[in-house]
């Protein structure tokens, strides 16, 4: 009677997102990747859950000094009024909106750490084991980048852009601005500008698995230019040529980072799989 033979193990040089399927590591892959659908709509839940709860965490705490906060928020838009000029509102409850928009908007800013941290745990256990060493880097970048974007935002991208919408008063036309459409614009440029510097972020990742290389970057520039200006014509409320170049600029700027960061850490990355 012949015995089957016990098949090896893997390849040790080969790295798998099914590897070592009982071992568990600290971003919470311990069953390997070998996840049902019900187990992912669980951990997904999971993630969500505690993303949710640290945003509202730091809604809470943005709230208990909402004065000082929307303060802050408004000061570059009422910059741009007229001498004497206010905001209005329409509505009984606009005013008492707008302070929850800001401990909102506030929150989910300084909750972002966790937000990206919970991001990576759920796409973890899918990752090859030499990839999840990118958690930290990953969470740093794209932390300080988004951080970067929505301060950009507040003091250059947003004062151009309001100062040419406010612009257009004349002798049969008062320039009086709702607040409610007011902080909405400014949410969606301080929000664009947060995810459009994720830029070097996503070059990092995808440059250290092998997906993209600074010379692939490099010879693509024209390309990337021309999609980089139709992308801040999209995201630009005004469409007029200096908000449109002070919102592509940065982006231009980040695209040749990225290069730089392409070419750094590829070598790095070649050095670690020979």
């Amino acid at each position: 009677m012949s015995v089957l033979p016990v098949p090896s193990k893997a390849d040790p040089n080969h790295d798998s997102p099914l590897d070592d399927p009982l071992e568990e590591d600290e971003f919470g892959s311990g069953n390997g990747g070998r996840m049902s659908f019900l187990d992912h709509l669980d951990e997904l839940r999971k993630r969500l859950t505690i993303s949710i709860s640290a945003v509202f965490v730091g809604f809470l705490l943005a709230f208990t000094v909402i004065v000082p906060i929307t303060a802050f928020v408004m000061r570059p838009l009422r910059a741009t009024l007229p001498e004497g000029g206010e905001f209005i509102y329409t509505e009984p409850t606009e005013a008492f909106f707008l302070y929850i928009k800001v401990a909102a908007l506030v929150g989910f800013i300084a909750a972002i750490p966790v937000v990206l941290w919970q991001f990576w745990l759920f796409v973890a256990p899918g990752l090859y084991s030499n990839e999840k060493r990118f958690a930290y880097p990953f969470v740093a970048l794209s932390t300080v980048f988004f951080v970067g974007g929505c301060l950009f935002s507040h003091y250059l991208l947003f004062p151009v852009a309001w100062r040419f919408l406010a612009g257009f008063s004349t002798d049969y036309m008062t320039f009086m601005p709702r607040i409610q459409p007011t902080f909405a614009l400014y949410v969606r440029l301080t929000l664009a500008c947060g995810v459009v510097f994720q830029m070097p972020t996503l070059v990092f990742f995808l440059a250290r698995v092998g997906a993209v290389t600074a010379k692939f970057l490099a010879r693509n520039t024209k390309y990337a230019i021309l999609i980089i200006f139709i992308i801040a014509a999209v995201l630009t409320p005004t469409g007029d040529p200096a908000t449109l170049t002070l919102m592509a600029a940065p982006m231009v700027a980040l695209y040749g980072l990225s290069i730089v960061i392409a070419w750094l850490v590829a070598p790095r990355r070649e050095t670690n799989d020979s």
